[in-house]
């Protein structure tokens, strides 16, 4: 069973007819991290608030755990820490969590038990009676995240739950995301910090103006590009120029070469070229792609298109 499927998914806003998302099917497995990303404006949000009910799809439809969206009683298997979350600052961390409890409908010892265990787990628990306007946004994003895990969910939706946040306060996020994971939950998480996904998510989708771009793991969309760098002995002009003559971009430096070939072929021939000029070859490393440089190129290529 799927954690989240949707079909055709459309919504349209307004008398101006502005198309926030536009035939959107995706699938999630259980038990995973799956990032949507996407500039502002893709579609991102609103994507989330159908799944939850929120707001209604134009057309198209959306399960969650096997189940449609407009299902009730799917809603108690689901967790949720939206953008920009506020809490009244005059009320105490172990207060909020308490009061999204019992409107979770969880039963007064289970409520206690798992208040002490998030609490615990998001690093919280020393924080418990003082009050959110002493708190600092990585505190506030930690509580947001045990807020949102307070009914124990099988799934939970995450808009932005690093957005502010400084980079000892992300690393710990990431652990408790990680943890997650691997407790079975499925994470939803919507993010514009590529970096953050590419480490934690085991596949991601790409919107751009409500369609879909591109979907696949973090490694699919990050495979090595045509870029090498050869690690090298001293070389001649001549054995550069030689070089330039099998490539399509050809950087010298001090103790490497930065080559970009159209192919295999152009790869053996430089390889070929350098020996036959007695140039020690110490090593050849492909340039990876990052999740960043295949976001863009994809994004460019939609503008260019």
């Amino acid at each position: 069973m799927l954690a989240v499927e949707t079909f055709q998914l459309t919504k349209i806003f307004g008398r101006r007819k502005i198309t926030a998302l536009s035939d959107l099917s995706i699938s999630v497995e259980k038990g995973r991290i799956y990032g949507v990303l996407g500039p502002n404006g893709a579609g991102k949000t609103t994507l989330i608030k159908i799944l939850l009910g929120i707001l209604f799809p134009t057309s198209g439809s959306a399960n969650i755990l096997g189940q449609p969206i407009n299902k009730v009683r799917i809603k108690k298997k689901i967790g949720y820490l939206p953008e920009n979350h506020r809490y009244p600052d005059f009320l105490k961390g172990g207060e909020i969590l308490d009061y999204f409890a019992r409107l979770a409908g969880v039963e007064k010892k289970r409520r206690m038990e798992n208040k002490a265990r998030l609490l615990k787990l998001v690093g919280m628990e020393k924080w418990e009676q003082t009050k959110l306007k002493k708190y600092s946004k990585g505190m506030l994003q930690r509580l947001g995240l045990a807020q949102a895990m307070i009914n124990d969910p099988e799934i939970l939706f995450l808009d932005e739950p690093t957005d502010g946040v400084d980079p000892i306060g992300r690393k710990e996020i990431r652990d408790i995301l990680l943890h997650l994971k691997d407790a079975g939950k499925t994470i939803f998480l919507n993010s514009h910090l590529l970096s953050e996904v590419e480490m934690i998510c085991d596949e991601v989708a790409i919107l751009d103006k409500g369609k879909l771009m591109r979907t696949g793991t973090v490694t699919e969309l990050t495979t090595p590009s045509k870029t090498f760098r050869f690690e090298t002995s001293r070389v001649s002009k001549e054995v550069i120029d030689g070089i330039e003559k099998y490539s399509l971009q050809c950087e010298p430096h001090n103790g490497f070469i930065q080559v970009t070939v159209s192919g295999q072929k152009k790869l053996n021939a430089i390889i070929d070229h350098l020996r036959s000029h007695k140039v020690d070859i110490k090593s050849i490393i492909p340039h990876k792609q990052s999740l960043e440089e295949s976001f863009i190129e994809i994004l460019t290529k939609d503008i260019q298109s």
